[in-house]
């Protein structure tokens, strides 16, 4: 009886767990102005919840003496650049009655694909999650993106933007971290000073700065969406044949960018389904020092059938299509410790040196990282 009452706990622990998972589920949402909190106003309340699954409010931060709203995000340069500096207030903090939340306010349909050129990761709950796994965040992050209600009644200008309240939850200082971007040179000096007067019962000696980075991504600007995803579209779509000199010239990359290169066919089945993977990341990265060019391993007789592929899939990219019959000579010239299973895919710097290589479908994550992460791209301006 035990045994069965201890399986029917835990079968209903989990039923409960299961049922209270937050899944997230962006809405339109109406144009409106969206003020700054002023100076000396309260903390409008709120119930977000946290990339762990646990929902805050207010009320979770009642013992602070101060309490510290970040509205920051996941795909912005500028709030990557001072994630640091954010876990180091609450170290720094943590033995002074400090509470350090942040939250993300952006709608994640509202954010296009060129937008994230400095990340491996868009704005959307599960990928905040991932982000606060990879950086060990130290304070709760909390998801705004359905409806950004909570943001808009603070109304932040950009990411990221600091909040500082007292004990009463009144607005003391709201602005930058700092005046210096770059990692390293700067310590979140005007925040610590907000805080410091704040937790000392002292007006901020400057209440109000002004903040840098990338625009919060309110869920009613769709026009430029729009234009982005039509420009897109609109790019011409060739296809452009190669002999094997002409290969072995691509993978040698004598150009100044890294050199995305994958090579598929129209009748494999793992190439046609990940294809859209890749223009994702021309999209992504393609104004930056990086390139991505599709090798289709078709016969010439095919041409047109690649062709047609790359012209559905709006594959305005320099794409190829090996014209010689041997395709020995291609896996050759490709990479000779390729045993020509496809779909194959190479990442090259400028000069020819292999970074990355891959027989069979790509772990599109991964591969987001190691380019965002390599020293051509990098997360930082």
């Amino acid at each position: 009886m035990k045994t069965l009452i201890a399986i029917l706990l835990v079968f209903t622990s989990a039923v409960s767990i299961a049922q209270t998972k937050f899944i997230s589920k962006p809405q339109a949402v109406p144009s409106q102005p969206t003020p700054t909190l002023p100076i000396g106003a309260k903390a409008p309340d709120f119930r977000l919840p946290s990339t762990t699954g646990k929902y805050y409010s207010l009320k979770d931060f009642a013992s602070a003496k101060v309490l510290v709203i970040i509205f920051t995000c996941t795909h912005c340069p500028t709030a990557q650049a001072y994630e640091d500096r954010m876990k180091a207030i609450v170290t720094d903090y943590k033995n002074k009655d400090v509470a350090v939340v942040a939250i993300m306010p952006n709608s994640p349909p509202a954010v296009v694909f060129e937008e994230l050129g400095y990340t491996d990761l868009n704005d959307d709950y599960e990928n905040m999650a991932i982000r606060a796994k990879d950086k060990g965040y130290n304070f709760p992050y909390l998801y705004d993106g359905d409806t950004e209600a909570t943001s808009i009644k603070y109304g932040p200008v950009a990411t990221p933007h600091a909040y500082v309240f007292d004990s009463q939850r009144i607005l003391k200082y709201n602005g930058r971290l700092d005046g210096i971007e770059k990692p390293g040179k700067a310590n979140a000096e005007d925040l610590r000073a907000a805080i410091d007067a704040t937790l000392a019962g002292k007006d901020v000696a400057t209440p109000t700065t002004k903040t840098f980075g990338c625009s919060i991504k309110w869920a009613w600007h769709t026009e430029y969406k729009g234009k982005v995803e039509k420009n897109w579209e609109a790019r011409p779509v060739t296809l452009e044949e190669l002999d094997t000199e002409g290969v072995k010239k691509l993978v040698s990359n004598d150009s100044d960018k890294l050199r995305l290169i994958n090579v598929w066919a129209t009748w494999c089945g793992p190439c046609i389904l990940e294809y859209p993977d890749f223009l994702e990341l021309q999209r992504m990265y393609g104004a930056r020092d990086f390139e991505f060019v599709s090798l289709t391993a078709d016969k010439m007789d095919k041409k047109d059938k690649a062709l047609k592929f790359l012209q559905s899939k709006h594959s305005g990219v320099k794409n190829y299509i090996f014209k010689e019959d041997d395709t020995y000579k291609l896996i050759e010239a490709i990479d000779p410790k390729w045993n020509g299973a496809l779909p194959y895919t190479l990442l090259v710097e400028p000069g020819g040196k292999v970074v990355y290589s891959l027989q069979g479908s790509i772990d599109n994550l991964k591969l987001k990282k190691i380019i965002v992460d390599h020293p051509k791209i990098g997360r930082y301006f």
